[in-house]
């Protein structure tokens, strides 16, 4: 995972005496996603720091979690008019009056592209080529002696209009969110200096030229682009897209062999007497950018993720066409591998664990797979040991990405199908159903077309086809698959828990099932002990 894509600082200090700021800010760095914020909490409201620690906190949070689907612009548009809805209302509700009020400025990088948004008059400001400017919008008055009064602010009405921009950032690039209390102290020539010092010298350098005694909270944050992110870098490459691939065709070395898929863009492929799969973009992504976009995140990942999970994947320095290069594996998938007997009990809970292991890792990097099944899992023959590979770069996205029916419908949750974004508990449900397909030949729900809108009625124990399933494990792959996601697994480290310690697991039973149904010898013993103390007591009074 890239790291060194920006170099990031935060710091504030409070006016004068004071000993808490109501300024509030963060920055954060996920892969090549970073997020800058900075609220100034009005100083004539009553709640104007609690205001901006609270927008701070929630569109930060919003972010980590926002439905991938989303633009960063309707993001930013929706999670600031939340938030803006939720301070009026609370404080109307607690002062008659607006009081949780604050200004706010927010960045957020994208590879190369720069979204950002602010209300009110807090700056954002870009220094390129040795030069500040100002590239946020002030809302303040335009009238003569009331240039400080704020026309917007958060939590100030009942609806907010953020100012919104967009452009594209350039490595040495730096922005600088801070509050006004900045720019009363330092002149833009004296912030220049010390901008690539970072924020803790900016802010610092400001209170020693007031003695100490800032006339206003004073915060910062700086944004370096230290370099390009690595996407971007594939994606600008003048590399062609071939658009026919033939047999014994030579590229960069790598002897086309055979075609491994219908579509003619996978190859195995020869180079110095060793097998590799060699893939390609699909004929689209000559004329359509958002298919190029999707091959070079896939050729990104596939050779990002470094671990035994997945067959190793290069992306060649010197190539002369766009491709990229895995290793080629000896084996079967457990689809062909099942074909003609279920899989045995001990390598279906090695398989599940392999699968929650592989998604861990993957969450690491706000990744899922997408399309867990059978088809996607390669058995090969290691030192005399079975060894799982999870297959299919191209299906792996960004966790809570997508929200429509991409993947194999047999082993989408039923929330996939209601638009709901992939997460950790429909990856979950799909480990689930391969599970038990693998080890009944069946699938829970029966065989989902694509476009078919399924009923997911009551599925039947594994061990109604198989008996050799232990009863811990049918309540782990059960409990997996559930329909009711709040009776599901919540996340891969619960289901792992369970699967790695059988003595753990509580009996499963679908929802509705009586008492009778769940333990019936149970229920025996209390009725017979029941019926014996009636039958005593009745005894007792006809002796009397």
């Amino acid at each position: 995972m890239e790291k060194s894509l920006f170099k990031v600082s935060s710091f504030g200090l409070a006016k004068g005496k004071v000993l808490v700021s109501e300024d509030f800010a963060a920055v954060k760095v996920i892969d090549d996603l970073c997020i800058g914020i900075v609220c100034d909490g009005v100083g004539s409201a009553l709640a104007g720091g609690k205001a901006a620690r609270r927008v701070v906190n929630y569109l930060m949070n919003n972010f980590k979690t926002r439905p991938r689907s989303w633009s960063i612009e309707k993001s930013l548009r929706h999670f600031i008019a939340g938030i803006n809805s939720i301070l009026y209302r609370e404080g109307m509700d607690e002062y008659e009056r607006p009081e949780y009020v604050t200004t706010l400025s927010i960045v957020v990088i994208d590879g190369n592209r720069l979204y950002g948004a602010n209300v009110g008059d807090s700056p954002i400001l870009l220094f390129r080529d040795g030069h500040m400017q100002e590239i946020s919008f002030s809302h303040v008055s335009d009238e003569e002696g009331m240039e400080h009064v704020l026309t917007q602010a958060v939590g100030l009405a009942e609806t907010v209009d953020p100012y919104l921009f967009e452009n594209n950032l350039q490595t040495e690039d730096i922005l600088l969110l801070a509050s006004d209390g900045l720019e009363k102290v330092l002149d833009t020539q004296e912030i220049e200096k010390r901008l690539k010092l970072g924020a803790t010298s900016l802010v610092k350098a400001a209170s020693r030229k007031v003695d100490d005694n800032l006339p206003d909270d004073t915060t910062a944050v700086v944004i370096e682009i230290v370099q390009e992110s690595r996407k971007c870098t594939l994606k600008q490459l003048d590399l062609s897209i071939p658009s026919r691939l033939t047999r014994d065709q030579e590229i960069d070395g790598y002897r086309l062999v055979e075609p491994l898929i219908q579509n003619e863009r996978t190859w195995l492929a020869e180079k110095k007497g060793v097998k590799y799969v060699m893939k390609f973009p699909p004929l689209k992504a000559i004329d359509d950018e958002k298919q190029l976009d999707l091959f070079v995140q896939e050729a990104w990942n596939a050779s990002r993720l470094k671990a035994g999970f997945f067959p190793k994947a290069v992306i060649p320095r010197n190539r002369t066409v766009r491709y990229y290069v895995m290793e080629y594996l000896e084996g079967r998938n457990l689809k062909e591998i099942t074909s003609k007997r279920a899989l045995p009990v001990e390598d279906a809970i090695n398989l599940g664990r392999f699968l929650l292991n592989a998604c861990q890792y993957l969450l690491k990097y706000d990744l899922a797979h997408g399309d867990i099944k059978p088809e996607n899992i390669v058995v090969v023959q290691r030192h005399g040991k079975k060894v799982f590979k999870l297959v299919d770069f191209g299906s792996i996205v960004e966790i809570f990405s997508i929200a429509s029916r991409a993947g194999t419908p047999s082993y989408l949750a039923p929330e996939r199908f209601a638009g709901e974004p992939i997460s950790e508990q429909t990856e979950i449900f799909a480990i689930g159903v391969t599970l038990y397909e693998l080890m009944t030949k069946k699938y829970p729900y029966g065989e989902i077309e694509p476009f078919q809108t399924p009923t997911f009625k009551t599925p039947k124990p594994l061990r109604h086809y198989n008996k050799a399933v232990p009863a811990w494990l049918e309540s782990v792959v059960m409990r997996a698959i559930e329909r009711n996601r709040d009776r599901r697994y919540e996340v891969y480290s619960e289901m792992e828990y369970e699967i790695t310690h059988p003595e753990k697991v509580k009996p499963y039973y679908p929802e509705g099932v009586t008492l009778f149904e769940k333990e019936p010898v149970k229920l025996y013993r209390v009725l017979f002990t029941l019926s014996l103390l009636l039958n005593m007591l009745l005894a007792a009074l006809l002796l009397k």
